[in-house]
């Protein structure tokens, strides 16, 4: 992140939780990798995804479009539930998924990449109920804002739980995976420990296919974990001393000018810190 020349980075980076630091950081890395001269386009893809085809109607689509951009659910839900999870989902957190984005090194994709890197370096936070979620939300308004967004409706492209229950997944007898009847091109994996599981089995829990796809995905990351690095490890995540830094503790200076121009290094220990400010006035936070 100190290559990404963020003023104040210190103080910025205290501001965030691990998603929103995650998140924050992509305009920034993408603007920066379309400064390069021999940057055609750029693809991002989060790491909770998996890719088994191609992606070859994304490469044909930045040919004539500056981003492209993939919808969290492409037909209307039928029930109750799913209106709640996956329609109104959308609406709290998003319409287009930020697991995945294309922007081809035009100049209105450039214009795309410097307007998303400059409201997350101010805006990118979890906070759904004053219409704000991290990088995602932010781009529900580049259609209405840039010129000839392209819209991938392949429902291959971007299945996860929240798209299940229309993508239903099976393997046909020559090992090829399909979404919705299209080839699986790849699978967000989003929270499969957690929230993720609760959905992949309310909308796929008769789809043995899925859970063999889970199966491979957890044995893949098993393999791939380092050793030496902690579960949920963080490094930004404690003071200098180790202590945990809370989530009002962040918010509090997040929201407060005056403390960020008093502890312009808010990680440090000891007397005269943010933390040592943060324990006197407990009762604040």
């Amino acid at each position: 992140m100190a290559e990404l020349e963020i003023p104040n980075l210190s103080a910025w980076m205290f501001r965030h939780n691990i998603v929103e630091l995650s998140t924050a950081v992509k305009g920034k890395m993408l603007c920066r990798l379309l400064d390069k001269e021999d940057a055609e386009s750029v693809v991002y893809i989060d790491p909770d995804i998996a890719l088994f085809n191609p992606l070859t109607h994304v490469l044909e689509l930045l040919k004539d479009h500056p981003v492209v951009l993939t919808p969290h659910q492409l037909e209307p839900e039928i029930h109750p539930q799913g209106i709640v999870d996956n329609e109104i989902g959308s609406l709290k957190h998003g319409i287009y998924n930020l697991g995945f984005m294309a922007i081809a090194n035009v100049s209105e994709g450039r214009r795309i990449a410097r307007w998303w890197r400059d409201r997350l370096l101010v805006y990118c936070r979890d906070d759904p109920k004053n219409g704000l979620f991290t990088d995602q939300k932010w781009c529900d308004l580049i259609p209405a804002f840039f010129e000839n967004s392209a819209i991938l409706r392949n429902p291959g492209y971007n299945v996860a739980s929240w798209n299940l229950s229309h993508r239903p997944i099976r393997i046909d007898d020559e090992g090829q995976i399909y979404a919705a009847n299209a080839p699986l091109r790849f699978f967000h994996f989003t929270k499969v420990d957690t929230a993720g599981e609760v959905m992949l089995e309310r909308y796929g829990s008769e789809s043995i296919a899925l859970f063999e796809l889970l199966r491979w995905y957890r044995e893949a990351i098993g393999k791939n974990q380092p050793a030496e690095v902690p579960p949920r490890y963080w490094y930004y995540g404690t003071y200098e001393d180790g202590t945990q830094i809370s989530h009002p503790e962040r918010l509090i200076y997040r929201d407060r000018k005056d403390l960020q121009v008093a502890f312009p290094d808010p990680y440090q220990s000891g007397a005269g810190s943010f933390q040592e400010w943060c324990v006197i006035h407990r009762h604040e936070l």
